[in-house]
């Protein structure tokens, strides 16, 4: 759990830690938002499809998939494995053909959140802030 740790103080967030693997430890997720009583009230923030994202919808969250936090030798210490999953997870799903054309358009309706319509999910970067000036002013 040092990652965890390290990505806390990074980003001053919670890193649940659990013990049992995705798509298991729901429990110990609920155990850390104590007035929440639904999933579906929560959003899982994650860069692997099979593990991160997967648990989300199959707990009724809403899902976000990121790119890893780290990359190049910042990620040296990267499971093997877990990276080359994650890249070919990333190909099956996002790549222009009809698998994965396919896969994408089975798309669910969430509890809370009502599609795209009625509350657009919108990319931002620091250069153009959706609220206003969110930099600093000295």
């Amino acid at each position: 759990f040092v990652d965890g740790k390290e990505i806390e103080e990074a980003l001053g967030i919670a890193v649940i830690k659990h013990s049992e693997k995705k798509p298991g430890g729901l429990n110990e997720v609920m155990d850390h938002f104590p007035n929440v009583d639904d999933a579906s009230q929560l959003c899982m923030v994650g860069d692997r499809l099979l593990t991160d994202i997967v648990f989300g919808n199959l707990h009724g969250m809403l899902t976000v998939h990121i790119l890893p936090l780290c990359s190049g030798k910042d990620n040296k210490k990267d499971n093997k494995v877990a990276n080359v999953v994650r890249v070919v997870e990333n190909k099956i799903m996002y790549a222009d053909w009809w698998g994965g054309r396919k896969i994408r358009s089975y798309t669910l309706g969430h509890k809370v959140w009502k599609g795209e319509d009625e509350c657009p999910l919108v990319l931002a970067d620091e250069n153009e802030p959706l609220l206003g000036d969110l930099k600093r002013k000295d």
